[in-house]
């Protein structure tokens, strides 16, 4: 590899870092939504020269994370309401299907799997961190849909949650209320495909479990 291969790997390495380390920040609540990105200070902190951190807040920016406002430079963006009732509006119908559809691919293996989490997700309730159970419930639900064997809804699922990691990693940091219902439903999914529940009965409570947390996070915004 050549002096000037090096340098440019090197360059992209830092950029990745200060992506990651930003990012974390972000999804972590450290740096809250409208929170000014100063890039000299970021840049400070991580040991870094400005360059690969303006690289990194500019992939934030491209994925929705950031934002650029006159005369205050970049900041964190809060979440859309537009954009998250059509994701979320998405991904329950999606969602539905591939859990459907999964159902019966889904073995007593895969179901103690899914409890072991959701019994993870109880035991944070206590001293409650959205993050955490954030990171639990997209565990908890990828046991349910990953079996589809339909391999385009499949597809459609993981963008839908691809998009709702880019609006913001924790809708439940501001319902927090909702995750202890949240559950709750989960064990009722978990019962209906252990007992052979029809595929309609599924997808509908999969849909309704997706859309009780839509309607939860709209409730405070109106």
């Amino acid at each position: 590899m050549t002096e000037t291969a090096v340098e440019s790997a090197a360059a992209q390495s830092k950029s990745q870092q200060a992506y990651d380390a930003v990012k974390a920040r972000i999804v972590e609540g450290i740096y809250t939504p409208g929170y000014r990105l100063v890039l000299a200070k970021i840049a400070e902190d991580l040991g870094f020269s400005v360059v690969p951190v303006r690289e990194a807040i500019r992939r934030l920016e491209a994925e929705g994370l950031v934002k650029f406002e006159r005369n205050v430079g970049a900041t964190v963006s809060g979440i859309d309401p537009t954009e998250y009732l059509y994701t979320m509006q998405t991904l329950s119908i999606v969602e539905g299907a591939a859990t459907a559809l999964s159902a019966p691919l889904i073995d007593s293996v895969a179901i103690a799997r899914a409890r072991a989490v959701n019994e993870e997700m109880r035991e944070c309730l206590e001293h409650f961190d959205p993050v955490r159970f954030t990171a639990l419930n997209q565990d908890f639900h990828s046991v349910l849909f990953e079996h589809c064997p339909n391999p385009h809804i499949l597809d459609l699922v993981h963008r839908g949650w691809n998009r709702l990691a880019s609006l913001r990693s924790s809708t439940f940091r501001f319902v927090p209320g909702r995750a202890q219902e949240s559950v709750r439903e989960h064990e009722a999914l978990l019962q209906l495909i252990e007992t052979g529940a029809d595929a309609d009965t599924i997808e509908k409570a999969a849909r309704r479990h997706r859309a009780a947390t839509l309607d939860a996070y709209l409730a405070t915004t109106n």
